[in-house]
């Protein structure tokens, strides 16, 4: 009862302040040319890192992304992790790159390098080929050449909108003590890429990953939409963020031994801040898009969620001093406490929740009648979160104009809860047991590729 009790006015909290966010952050939108800000107050040059292992299906496709992008100063580091397919070669074959030197101007670790090239006709394109180090390490290989005051970090399956880095940057122009953004992260499955470019945006034909669409808007615009506005956004997605570059060298980089690298950093951040009395702000910026590929295989889903989960599990337990900690402001006293109950420990307390209630009902301590309508209570308050969640995106953004599939989505609402819901929170526990184990790495992933015209 505690935890569901919880669990929802967090929800309804958030999702609440969420609702207030956006209606501010849409007036702003009508009231402030963004390209006219920018014109204004001068566009930070940017660095995007996009690490690569094993990304030959998507990878050309996604930087051609990255280069029709409407920025009018950036550079592209791809960090290629020792793929073991033909990720490297494909991209020398698409962009004709050719050896070049690079000065490394970060004294941050990672493994060795084995090559930098860089495109005759995209002189703004560079590869760096390196040993396989993971993520972490290949994001630290791109900072280490990074000689932009911004860098934005994300996958290399990922394509962004055209506007993207124009819209992200904002809060840094807006507020010097800006030190981080993020944007958020959407479904590319089913839609049509041509040259780089969304050319028709549509829901997928597979179930699975329609409901991750979903859960995606969800965890976006009702979640971290609220968090950013209470300024507590504690994870920024790996896909998609940009972040000051010297305050991230100040905190020593990506941490390499944890697959929650992303939100490792952003609570680093926060500690750093508050402990040196640094004036610092971490927004979450809901318009700039982020496209990426989604798995729609329980067994591939299954190992990310696990991963998930245990990255959540290693970054709240090694910044433990954090916990209901008043140094640390609203993060120590709220974010933290939330993610470490009911996110981190939700799944164990969960489960043995529904055995509990159904040995009750078997001994009869709890009324049947009682239970079903705690159940249903549940139930339309999960779906009602879902639906506002969808309205939300209905009412600002509208990237699924079709009618077909907004009543898909109103229906995906209801029936996730008969078996998809139950699933994660399977998902959850073994990455929770995974973390218990020590288990490390990030476990095989397969991509089927965008899908091109």
């Amino acid at each position: 009862m505690f935890y569901f009790l919880a669990l929802n006015f967090f929800y309804l909290v958030t999702s609440l302040y969420a609702f207030r966010g956006l209606l501010i952050y849409s007036r702003r939108l009508k009231a402030i040319d963004v390209k006219e800000l920018i014109t204004t107050a001068g566009a930070p040059p940017i660095t995007l890192i996009a690490p690569a292992y094993n990304e030959e299906p998507n990878c050309v496709e996604s930087i051609k992304s990255l280069l029709a992008l409407n920025y009018p100063d950036y550079e592209i580091l791809v960090v290629n992790d020792g793929s073991t397919d033909k990720t490297i070669q494909r991209l020398k074959e698409a962009f004709d790159l050719t050896p070049d030197v690079r000065a490394s101007i970060a004294d941050i670790p990672s493994k060795d390098i084995r090559g930098i090239y860089r495109s005759k006709y995209q002189p703004n394109l560079w590869v760096i080929d390196k040993e396989n180090g993971g993520k972490a390490d290949a994001l630290n290989a791109g900072l280490r050449y990074c000689r932009t005051p911004l860098f934005c970090a994300m996958d290399a399956d990922t394509i962004l909108e055209r506007d993207a880095l124009i819209r992200i940057v904002r809060p840094f122009l807006e507020d010097a003590r800006t030190v981080a953004a993020g944007g958020i992260i959407r479904i590319v499955n089913g839609c049509t890429i041509q040259s780089g470019t969304l050319k028709n945006i549509r829901l997928p034909k597979n179930l699975l990953a329609k409901f991750q669409v979903l859960e995606y808007l969800r965890a976006f615009l009702s979640g971290r939409m609220g968090w950013s506005a209470l300024n507590a956004t504690l994870i920024i997605s790996g896909a998609f963020g940009v972040f000051r570059r010297s305050t991230v060298v100040a905190v020593g980089g990506y941490a390499t031994d944890t697959v929650g690298e992303d939100m490792e950093l952003v609570v680093k951040l926060h500690r750093h801040c508050r402990e040196n009395n640094i004036p610092y702000k971490i927004s979450f910026v809901p318009d700039p898009v982020a496209w990426t590929e989604c798995p729609e295989s329980t067994k591939i889903l299954g190992r990310q969620r696990d991963r998930w989960q245990r990255g959540l599990c290693e970054v709240l337990t090694r910044h433990r001093v954090m916990f209901m900690n008043p140094r640390y402001g609203i993060i120590g006293m709220f974010a933290f406490p939330y993610f470490f109950i009911l996110e981190m420990l939700g799944p164990i307390i969960e489960i043995p929740g529904y055995f509990t209630f159904l040995i009750a009902i078997i001994l009869g301590i709890l009324s049947p009648t009682y239970m079903v309508a705690f159940f249903m209570l549940a139930f339309f308050f999960g779906v009602a979160l879902s639906i506002f969640s969808v309205a939300l995106e209905e009412l600002t953004f509208r990237r699924y104009p079709r009618f077909s599939d907004l009543m898909q989505l109103f229906l995906l609402a209801i029936i996730e809860n008969f078996g998809y819901r139950q699933l994660t929170i399977y998902w959850r526990i073994h990455g929770f047991i995974s973390a218990l184990r020590k288990v490390k790495g990030w476990g095989k992933m397969e991509r089927k590729g965008f899908q091109s015209s």
